[in-house]
């Protein structure tokens, strides 16, 4: 924290940016990673004449070998419902292992995930979503029936008679629409390092409790317990506000935390997500010495140091979704030259689908980190660089989109020596050639890159506070 460097001029090695530790991808079908599935059916309730609706859009956002990622949209298109109850069987035996946004139980092949107290409300057309971790053994193919409080799904308004897909009509699944949309919703679940290490939770399914003053929130964030804690409001404060384990910080609509920042320190399993930080008088979001981070879709804007520090042999992390704006030093990864001996083997993070716009530097900076994942993201008009790979880190950085920025990456900084960095399949327009060299260690875990030309779009529509039902 309130660390400053200039950077001198680096020349450029040749590339080399495939050798034997560089990894190979693996992709999985677009049938894999994304499903909506509609089943059907509408209740008439004799005395009211309400009926129940629905839509449900089932997304398989990343995995890996004997796990996944899953993200779930319950659309409402019957009357207005007041408290949810969503009920599919799995068709290979998978099974949740940890789920945010609701509550869930399972029997045998049969999940019930009911609502949180703050998404229960559905008005007619309203939706509400929640994510899960699961686990699966030969097969992972997606449930193809869904209920909504007992009412088998159609994806329509009008009750469907067949629900049997025996005969020879095609029509239960009408919406084959291009996967190149601008919704950033198919990875919008967690993704990266953080899904590493026995994954993170947050304060999983403890109720959650409501903040919205700084003595409140500071009591919250420092229990000795379990919790999930909703920010409510602008909390004014200065310093560092300690973060202990096991929380998830989440900001209802329009919540900002002004002139202060989050300090996660010797911590594990910590969850912060759709906050606005302003203004902050040292670093907005600092990790260090924790393991099992997740920091998703938050807005980060005019502070004093670091948006997002990782630091002091910290790991399993994933930075996801944020939009960081009108800053000069953004995401620092490693804080000294001089604390290899404590970092070295860690340091582990994944960058994916942020939005750095108009910053300067550190988009991240890093230090002896490898594997370091930077893929997805969308860089514009940044006047310093983008990536830095240093101290004998290793950087892939991969399917993102560089706009005007004369130089997206490269090797070394500063004071600081080179390490390594592979660069592919990423999109530039009006921009530098970068500088690469060396290979990565291998990443232990499954993703799927969205189209390089299309990142631009599908960040820009997403990243952020505000951007994510939560």
């Amino acid at each position: 924290m309130r660390r400053r460097l200039s950077r001198p001029a680096v020349a450029a090695p040749p590339w080399s940016g495939t050798g034997p530790g560089a990894r190979r991808l693996r992709f999985w079908p677009a049938a894999v990673v994304a499903a909506v599935v509609a089943l059907a059916g509408a209740l008439l309730v004799p005395t009211a004449q309400a009926a129940i609706a629905c839509r449900i859009t089932y997304t398989v956002a990343s995995q890996w070998d004997g796990g996944f990622g899953a993200n779930v949209s319950v659309n409402n298109l019957g009357d207005p419902v007041n408290g949810w109850r969503l009920t599919w069987s799995f068709p290979a035996g998978q099974t949740v292992t940890q789920l945010w946004n609701g509550s869930f139980t399972q029997s045998g092949s049969q999940v019930t995930v009911t609502n949180a107290d703050y998404n229960g409300t559905l008005a007619s057309g309203a939706s509400a979503s929640f994510g899960f971790n699961g686990a699966w053994t030969g097969s992972n193919p997606v449930p193809t029936s869904f209920a909504l409080n007992g009412v088998t799904c159609s994806g329509s308004a009008n009750p469907s008679p067949s629900p049997s897909p025996s005969g020879p009509n095609p029509s239960p699944s009408p919406s084959p629409s291009p996967s190149p949309s601008p919704s950033p919703q198919p990875q919008t679940g967690l993704v990266g390092w953080a899904t590493q290490g026995g994954g993170t939770t947050g304060g999983g399914n403890a109720s959650p409790t409501t903040v919205n003053s700084l003595s409140a929130l500071t009591s919250a964030l420092s229990s000795g317990s379990a919790a999930v804690i909703r920010v409510s409001g602008t909390i004014n404060c200065s310093g560092m506000l300690k973060v202990t384990s096991n929380k998830s910080v989440i900001g209802n609509s329009g919540a900002a935390i002004v002139g202060c920042g989050l300090n996660v320190t010797n911590a594990s399993n910590v969850i912060i997500r759709n906050l606005t930080f302003r203004n902050w008088d040292d670093d907005a979001i600092n990790v260090q010495y924790s393991t099992r981070v997740w920091i998703d879709h938050n807005s980060l804007s005019n502070g004093y140091d670091g948006a997002i520090d990782v630091k002091r042999a910290s790991d399993y992390v994933t930075v996801s979704w944020n939009r960081v704006s009108s800053h000069d030093k953004t995401m620092l990864l490693g804080h000294s030259d001089d604390n290899g001996a404590e970092d070295r083997g860690h340091l582990r993070v994944t960058y994916h689908h942020n939005y750095f716009d108009g910053t300067n530097q550190r988009h991240p900076r890093v230090r002896f980190g490898n594997p370091v994942h930077v893929f997805n993201n969308y860089y514009r008009n940044n006047g310093g660089y983008g990536v830095a790979s240093t101290e004998g880190a290793g950087v892939l950085v991969e399917c993102n989109y560089f706009e005007n920025v004369a130089d997206p990456y490269h090797l070394g900084e500063a004071s600081s020596g080179p390490g390594t960095l592979v660069a592919r399949n990423n999109q530039k327009v009006n921009s530098g050639a970068g500088q690469t060299g060396g290979s990565v260690a291998t990443i232990p875990y499954s993703y799927t890159c969205d189209t390089p030309s299309q990142v631009n779009s599908i960040v820009s529509a997403g990243a952020g506070a505000g951007k994510i039902n939560i």
